[in-house]
């Protein structure tokens, strides 16, 4: 049995002792709040216990826990103590005008010499994973960040000496990643062809940061536009059915509006897959296409999948095309015992079916929770876009991978699926595996 007398700052110090042994930048940052019975969007008792200590060198110790049960993979507690830190910070920087000109401070500035320990009271947590390694539930973010930023602010304002420590750390990793990037953009400057004018970019050229959402209609790019972060995302909305692409010669590509765009957007050219293209110009780390989650969304997603796979192969490879992943369904749940009403989000029937069998669990009688289906990206507003789909504290994105295959098997299942002349090919293979599918009618 191990047993610290003071508790979370007597464990992360031995913690630090065991790992590096470097000397502490400041005193260490403890505090902890719960919710009271009249917290708005809580339930009495949730909230968070945390020790937060700042170093400049030597090895970072991390640990969180939910409900006592440990989460090695972190989640979205661990989101919220970045977002409550990195807010306190910019907020102590500000006042005091210690942040040099041209220098703007981003989360990871904040968070890469901090170790923490951090135990959450969530009510009803959403978790991923059979062993419970990390927490999904999207309030946790809101909760915990919301603490800790008060807490911490009141302490920097209380022992400003330390405050202005912590600045002076966070400034200079600011300016190390500053450094880091105009290397790479300097790389990258020459040869640039003209952006697409629909084109919303970013602010970052970190390609181990920075996105490009291919977003499905103009509307549903307008909220994605006023939903996302601007430092690190952009937005190319695209307007139709993009062109089937598979029997489409390379040097043809180009004609088609949508598909020019997406290939000067992400700054590489159409290649197959025997070829070594230049990814030097690759705009993006991740390339993630965001349609509706309904039929004719996933009808998007194959074309444009289909349009990869065929004539940019390496992204695949390399990891860099991904799926966005909107909810199809919203539950709006009536209060139940500890727990305020809320609204849940469903990625399919499947969840929707589970979210219903929790209701019940819970007490709630049948029809007492509305159900609205979206219809569209276009129905969500700019909030809900961000919270379910774009934030990464939040959303849940579906890497794109080749995995194993044999390469003409694949071509000629293509061909079959995605080939102008093969509808009787396609109508035999439906007639033998119709019956396989859920259609969503």
């Amino acid at each position: 049995m191990w047993e610290y007398a003071q508790g979370l700052r007597g464990y992360l110090n031995e913690q630090l002792a065991q790992s590096s042994g470097s000397q502490l930048l400041v005193p260490l940052f403890e505090g902890e709040e719960y919710a009271k019975a009249d917290a708005d969007g809580f339930a009495e008792g949730e909230g968070a216990a945390w020790v937060v200590a700042w170093t400049e060198d030597g090895n970072v110790v991390r640990e969180s826990y939910v409900n006592l049960i440990p989460t090695p993979a972190g989640g979205t507690h661990e989101s919220g103590l970045r977002e409550g830190l990195f807010g306190a910070v910019k907020s102590f920087v500000e006042m005091h005008s210690l942040l040099p000109k041209g220098v703007k401070l981003l989360p990871e500035d904040v968070f890469a010499r901090t170790s923490f320990v951090l135990s959450a009271k969530v009510l009803d947590p959403q978790f991923q994973g059979q062993i419970k390694e990390r927490l999904n539930s999207r309030d946790a973010v809101r909760l915990v960040a919301g603490y800790s930023r008060s807490s911490l602010e009141l302490w920097l304002n209380q022992h400003v000496d330390h405050g202005k420590k912590i600045a002076e750390l966070v400034i200079r990793q600011a300016q190390s990643r500053l450094r880091s990037a105009q290397k790479v953009e300097k790389r990258k400057s020459s040869g640039v062809a003209v952006l697409p004018g629909k084109l919303t970019d970013c602010e970052s050229t970190d390609l181990t940061r920075n996105e490009i959402f291919l977003v499905e209609g103009d509307s549903a790019g307008g909220s994605a536009k006023m939903g996302r972060d601007k430092e690190f995302q952009a937005i190319l909305p695209l307007r139709g059915k993009v062109l089937n692409a598979w029997e489409t010669e390379r040097d043809r590509l180009f004609a088609n509006n949508e598909i020019h765009d997406i290939a000067v957007a992400i700054g590489v050219d159409p290649h197959s897959k025997n070829d070594n293209p230049d990814l030097s110009g690759l705009r993006y780390g991740r390339i993630c296409i965001l349609s509706d989650a309904d039929v004719d969304g996933s009808h998007i997603q194959v074309l444009l999948l289909t349009l990869f796979f065929r004539h940019f192969p390496k992204l695949i490879e390399h990891g860099h095309i991904h799926i966005a992943r909107p909810p199809l369904y919203r539950v709006d749940a009536p209060a139940r015992g500890k727990k305020p009403a809320q609204k849940i989000y469903a990625l399919d029937n499947g969840e929707l079916t589970a979210i219903e069998d929790k209701l019940r669990k819970d007490g709630v009688k049948e029809n007492g929770w509305s159900i609205a289906r979206f219809k569209g990206l276009g129905e969500m507003n700019a909030e809900q876009l961000w919270e379910t789909t774009m934030n990464p504290d939040t959303r849940r994105l579906l890497p794109v991978a080749l995995g194993e295959f044999n390469q003409a098997a694949s071509e000629a299942r293509f061909t079959m699926l995605m080939g102008k002349g093969e509808a009787a090919a396609r109508r035999n293979w439906l007639e033998e595996h119709g019956n396989e599918v859920e259609a969503d009618i």
